[in-house]
């Protein structure tokens, strides 16, 4: 099954307000979020006027920075997260460089300490993280089909369908799918404090 409901994808104009929003929320300048993050000045603000669609790099830097998983950024760009979320309304993000699609399958909330995503992620691509500090957080990762190479504190994790890493309190630092077919992966992220 691939998922193809384009008009359910995240508006940049939507993701660039709740990320200017969340930095103003926190008091940080644009030179205070750029040493936090690792990006520029100039790259945050274009990304925060809309001018161009963050990557899952830059976006996964400045959820750390704003204490965010990118779940719960998904949910506060979509503001109403009901109980129940049907498929074809799922919060969905395209990383323009990459071409991986995530989809918020599980939202994010006060309730709850878990969240539920689902990964694809082109063949032959890769996205590279940072490898932040995610404290009191356990995130797994379930391949449903392809193949999947992640890096998580040093060690390479090739995974199989069917296979599952767990890890917690740091990201990976590499996501990529070294086979000829997209994967597709769920990624469960939960917080244990």
């Amino acid at each position: 099954m691939r998922i193809t409901s384009e008009p359910a994808e995240l508006s940049d104009h939507a993701l660039a307000a709740r990320l200017e929003a969340l930095r103003h929320e926190r008091g940080l300048s644009l030179d205070a979020a750029a040493g936090l993050t690792g990006l520029s000045r100039a790259t945050i603000s274009r990304i925060e006027r809309g001018e161009t669609s963050p990557t899952a790099n830059a976006l996964g830097r400045l959820c750390g920075a704003y204490g965010l998983t990118m779940s719960r950024l998904m949910a506060a760009v979509e503001e109403n997260a009901p109980r129940l979320l049907r498929g074809g309304l799922a919060a969905r993000w395209r990383d323009p460089e990459s071409g991986y699609l995530r989809t918020l399958i599980a939202p994010p909330s006060q309730d709850y300490a878990t969240e539920l995503a689902l990964g694809e992620l082109p063949a032959g691509a890769e996205i590279h993280y940072d490898g932040r500090q995610a404290p009191g957080r356990e995130q797994f990762f379930y391949l449903l089909e392809g193949a999947l190479s992640l890096d998580v504190e040093g060690e390479t994790y090739a995974l199989a369908s069917g296979d599952c890493l767990r890890h917690r309190g740091v990201d990976a630092t590499r996501i990529g799918n070294p086979g000829a077919v997209p994967a597709r992966y769920l990624i469960i992220n939960s917080t244990t404090t």
